[in-house]
């Protein structure tokens, strides 16, 4: 990882005092500065500071020589390395450089007023971030986090990454145990956080979706005094929580018993509509360029949240019909004759299931058949086997017409898409993961013009190969059908 100071170059006299560690200058320069700072001796020069992190695999400790050769020369470290004796480098020794680098973020953030947004949740965090970024974004200049910067590294690197024309700023915020969201938020000093759910992701390292309610409820440990925590309030796990140091709104499209609910849902093509009441008593209506009703909630997080910043509800929705999908994620797009929903970026029970809605709903719309194409779900620790036959319960309930599973974990999805109905013969399972060739294969003789196929799994599966060879093989089967017709007879 790698980041470009947004506010300027810092020097490194400043983070020894920011930072309370030991400061070592042997470079003759005592206003040394950077203007970079990196995780990754391949990425370190001149210009950089490198900040060495000891992991449970690699310690950047052994990568600061490798550093030194590309032009590095000052650094974040945890000890004094042998290879900086009798070089002209610039070191900050501290005890843990994660924990200095969340201190050394939080004092950056202190250098410039800014509108700052948190977000967290087992399953939509990034779409929540997306649509909020995109409700403030009618009237404020808006810094999101990109890309997987949203760890206890990634993030207070996006922190000091923000420019000073920036005015405000939405930061993602995931874990894997507790803690990590707490030194996030402290980091961030968020003025609005929001939980978009508690989900069964992280079971294998929390034990219980309790657990993981505690590790997300650590998003307001930087809240700042009088701020908003924005909430899931269809979610009980976080509808007793409260707070007396901030505001706690509650968001709903199940109930009307909420600050904020959505009711007369709908979708259609491009999107869904529905109506939005609001704690002052108004009513606003929404349309969102996504399907689905767990959109329209990450929709009315994004709304709340945006209220609480200060933007007009008009500039919010005008805002929220510019929300674009990003990469992976529920990208639905027209593949030759099929649709395709494209969602493996990564998966989770929850995310299953609103997914597999979703392609009910567009088989509604488009007639044809549904396909799932399913892999496994990965963190689920010990329930894994009946959180995937639970998914595969929800494949039958849904209607889908044929299910295709890939790894062995995939397998208990076709053994509750049985259970709940589903024929023997519609059910086709590849227990080898790596097996995508006879995955793919198989689907080019199945499906038909006008399936709307849903693609779904954990990142690692690589589901996204099957999407590839889909977008490939379609388009040339129309593009050959095309041909054909222009040329029935093969002459000229």
């Amino acid at each position: 990882m790698k980041i470009r100071l947004g506010l300027g170059p810092l020097c490194m006299k400043d983070v020894a005092a920011f930072c309370g560690g030991d400061y070592y200058n042997f470079t003759g320069d005592d206003h040394v500065s950077v203007e970079w700072i990196c995780t990754d001796s391949r990425e370190a020069d001149r210009d950089t500071m490198m900040i060495a992190i000891r992991g449970e695999r690699v310690d950047g400790h052994d990568y600061i020589e490798k550093a030194m050769e590309n032009g590095c020369r000052c650094f974040l470290c945890e000890y004094v390395p042998a290879c900086i004796a009798g070089k002209s480098v610039s070191a900050v020794i501290a005890e843990d450089s994660v924990s200095v680098l969340c201190r050394l973020a939080h004092l950056y953030r202190q250098r410039k007023p800014l509108r700052c947004v948190a977000v967290t949740g087992s399953v939509g965090k990034t779409t929540a971030k997306e649509m909020i970024s995109a409700a403030l974004g009618e009237r404020f200049r808006v810094f999101r986090t990109e890309g997987n910067f949203n760890s206890t590294i990634g993030m207070p690197l996006s922190l000091m990454s923000v420019g000073a024309q920036e005015e405000a700023a939405v930061f993602e915020m995931g874990m894997s145990g507790f803690g990590e969201i707490a030194a996030m938020s402290g980091a961030a000093s968020p003025d609005v956080a929001v939980i978009t759910n508690i989900g069964t992701s992280h079971l294998e390292y929390l034990g219980t979706r309790e657990n993981i309610c505690r590790a997300k409820m650590e998003i307001v440990t930087g809240l700042r005094r009088g701020g908003t925590l924005v909430l899931n309030g269809d979610e009980p796990l976080l509808r007793g929580q409260h707070g007396s140091a901030y505001r706690t709104v509650f968001v709903s499209v199940e109930t009307t018993d909420a600050d904020y609910y959505a009711d007369h849902i709908c979708f259609t093509a491009s999107g869904s509509a529905f109506d939005l009441h609001c704690p002052d008593g108004a009513c606003v209506h929404v349309e969102i360029p996504a399907i689905g009703k767990h959109m329209v909630m990450e929709a009315a997080l994004a709304f709340a949240a945006a209220r609480a910043i200060g933007e007009e509800p008009a500039d919010i929705v005008n805002g929220l019909r510019q929300y674009k999908t990003l990469g992976l994620r529920q990208n639905v797009r027209p593949c030759g004759q099929i649709t395709l929903i494209a969602d493996c970026y990564n998966a989770a029970p929850e995310s299953m299931c609103a997914a597999l809605r979703v392609l009910r709903e567009m088989k509604a719309q488009n007639g044809g058949r549904a396909v799932a194409v399913l892999g496994d779900m990965l963190e689920l620790g010990q329930t894994s086997p009946e959180l995937h036959r639970t998914v595969g319960t929800e494949v039958a309930a849904c209607g889908t017409d044929l299910l295709f599973t890939i790894g062995e974990r995939a397998r208990m999805y076709a053994e509750g898409a049985r259970e709940g109905g589903m024929p023997a013969d519609a059910v086709c399972s590849f227990t080898d993961g790596s097996d995508l060739t006879a995955l793919t294969g198989m689907l080019a003789k199945t499906l038909l013009p006008g399936d709307t196929v849903l693609v779904k799994a954990s990142h690692a599966m690589c589901l996204d190969r099957v999407c590839t060879y889909l977008d490939e093989h379609f388009a040339k089967a129309v593009k050959n059908d095309s041909e054909t017709i222009k040329d029935p007879d093969g002459g000229m």
